[in-house]
């Protein structure tokens, strides 16, 4: 008999570290980015660029965010490489989450030389 409650216990931690990473680039991305709204506020008609210190910050959430979604896609394969094929569930994509877990942390670094690379180039 089929028992698959481990390897879904692991894939509802793995979501759960999805959605803790998530938040962190989606709060790195506000702070990188509220630098430049406050210097947009205080000075309407000059072209605005980012706060260093902001930029700083936010762009080591997003980028802690993405290694904390690697990370936990790591684990889950390591974990889930040693289950018995009695825990793992029958007819299941066992790699969906593992896919969107790579996809979410490859974005957040993205997100991050972009926010880095917009910086440098003047444009926000």
């Amino acid at each position: 008999m089929s028992d698959p409650r481990i390897y879904f216990a692991a894939e509802r931690t793995l979501l759960a570290w999805l959605r803790t990473g998530l938040a962190v680039i989606g709060l790195g991305f506000v702070v990188a980015r509220f630098g430049l709204f406050l210097r947009m506020l205080g000075q309407p008609h000059n072209p605005a660029s980012p706060s260093p210190w902001s930029l700083a910050i936010g762009v080591f959430f997003v980028i802690l965010g993405a290694v904390m979604v690697g990370g936990a896609a790591r684990q889950h394969a390591r974990f889930t490489r040693n289950l018995a094929p009695a825990e793992r569930p029958e007819r299941y994509w066992l790699g969906f989450a593992l896919l969107v877990a790579v996809l979410i942390s490859g974005s957040g670094l993205a997100l991050a030389a972009y926010l880095l690379a917009s910086a440098g180039s003047g444009s926000g």
